[in-house]
């Protein structure tokens, strides 16, 4: 297959889950169960995935020489979507000198002390290199909208904490990706689109698996509570920021085979029409090369 062929065939698995236009955007319109009528066994599967981490692998290499672009990957999902799964599978083909993952925590004193935004900004990506953030700063109008306790901590002056605060976020971070975007961050954004019902089933499997119960915590329950909260939250984050240069993916995550394929393939699409290569020697450096060359001959 050409590359226009492979490209288009790849196309086939991101589009449908590609939002660029938040107007109208409803979670409920996408099947978490969804595979495209792709009907592979898991060693099939494990193919694919591997030939497509070997595909970002090499394109990563070229990325790191270049110097220039750097690419940001958000991964945001209820618990148990399977989020680390997918980071480590997609990515393990990656030379982690150009690779960096960060998974937000509670924030520390001194990250309440400073704008909802610094503690992200911080960490985004060099040129060159790859940056995954295990959830984001999408956290911020998503659990704390969901926990407002939580707004409490942050230290704002009260009378900036009006009816509209959670638009007015969205609006800050779509602008902050837009701002990104124009230095040369190339943004991905997944939600890993799981059902409640796959949700139930993944948490009874962690507590009837002694090996899986470190995977557990009670809290994970409690936040279960709290589902048609978090779907409204992310219903109006994903329509407030989706764009076509920070898109979201609404990856079904029911079957993790399909989370992952559709997750490389994206990445892979993206970095591919970036035209990467690796740089060119000038012939000035093309001399000192052959002066090198001579002398380790010579030694």
């Amino acid at each position: 297959m050409s590359r226009r062929e492979i490209l288009e065939y790849i196309e086939k698995y991101t589009k449908p889950f590609r939002v660029t236009k938040g107007k109208g955007f409803r979670l409920a319109d996408f099947d978490p169960g969804d595979t495209q009528g792709l009907k592979i066994d898991k060693k099939q599967a494990a193919e694919l995935l591997r030939r497509g981490s070997a595909w970002l692998a090499m394109e990563q290499d070229m990325l790191y020489a270049q110097d220039s672009w750097s690419v940001l990957l958000v991964f945001q999902a209820m618990d148990a979507a399977g989020k680390d799964g997918t980071i480590k599978h997609v990515l393990s083909g990656v030379n982690p000198q150009g690779c960096d993952v960060f998974s937000f925590k509670q924030p520390s004193d001194e990250e309440l002390s400073r704008d909802f935004l610094w503690r992200y900004a911080m960490k985004v990506p060099q040129r060159g290199r790859i940056g995954i953030f295990n959830r984001s700063y999408y956290e911020e109008v998503l659990v704390v909208r969901t926990h407002q306790e939580l707004l409490k901590a942050q230290k704002i002056p009260p009378q900036l904490v009006g009816k509209n605060i959670w638009e007015e976020r969205l609006a800050d971070i779509a602008r902050f990706e837009d701002y990104l975007t124009r230095q040369g961050v190339i943004i991905l954004k997944f939600y890993l689109n799981l059902s409640y019902e796959e949700q139930k089933r993944r948490f009874m499997s962690r507590l009837d698996t002694p090996e899986k119960n470190w995977k557990f915590s009670a809290s994970d329950v409690r936040e279960r509570r709290y589902w048609g909260d978090y779907m409204k939250a992310y219903d109006e984050a994903i329509r407030a920021t989706a764009s076509k240069s920070a898109p979201w993916f609404v990856v079904p995550a029911d079957n993790k085979w399909f989370t992952r394929l559709v997750v490389a393939a994206a990445i892979v699409e993206a970095v591919e029409k970036l035209d990467l290569e690796y740089p060119k020697v000038s012939s000035e450096q093309r001399k000192d090369l052959a002066a090198a060359r001579r002398e380790l001959e010579q030694q």
